[in-house]
C-alpha cells in the first residue's frame, strides 16, 4: 500500500501508512519482539482511537478542517483492521457472556468484560460494549 501511495503520489495516504508502520516499529522496539498480527491489529486500533478522542477535542474547538482530517485518516486506517461484528453479533456475544458469568451486580463488570475482551477486541469498538455491559448490568 505504501508503494501504491507513492506511485499515486497520494501523499495523504501514503502519510497514514507511514505513521501507522512507525507506530507499529515503535512498538515492536518497546516490546523487543516481533509483534504477533493481534498485537499489530491492538496499534492500529489506538491509532484510531486517538483519532476519534481528536475529533472530539477538534470539535468542541470548532476545528471542522482538522475533523475532516482525522476522519480521512480513521477511513485509510480502518482498511487494516479486522472486519467489525455488527450490533447484532456484539449483542449475541454479550448475552452468550451473561449466560457463562450469571452477574449479580454491577461489580461483576471486570468478569463480563474478561470473558467477552477475547472474542471482541479488534471487532467492536470496546467503549460501546462497556456501555452495553453496563446498561444490561443496570437493568438486573
Amino acid at each position: 500500500d505504501m508503494i501504491a501511495s507513492m506511485k499515486e503520489k497520494d501523499t495523504f495516504s501514503l502519510g497514514v501508512i507511514r505513521m501507522a508502520k512507525g507506530a507499529i516499529q515503535l512498538e515492536a522496539i518497546n516490546k523487543k519482539k516481533e509483534l504477533t498480527e493481534d498485537e499489530m491489529i491492538a496499534v492500529v486500533a489506538k491509532q484510531i482511537k486517538m483519532r476519534n478522542d481528536s475529533i472530539a477535542e477538534f470539535t468542541k474547538a470548532d476545528r471542522l478542517d482538522l475533523v475532516e482530517q482525522n476522519k480521512k485518516e480513521i477511513e485509510i486506517l480502518n482498511k487494516y483492521m479486522p472486519e467489525q461484528l455488527s450490533l447484532d453479533e456484539v449483542n449475541k456475544i454479550i448475552e452468550e457472556a451473561f449466560i457463562v458469568v450469571n452477574p449479580t451486580s454491577s461489580k461483576d463488570m471486570g468478569l463480563i468484560m474478561k470473558e467477552v475482551s477475547p472474542k471482541l477486541k479488534g471487532k467492536a469498538d470496546m467503549g460501546q460494549v462497556n456501555a452495553i455491559i453496563r446498561e444490561k448490568l443496570a437493568n438486573l
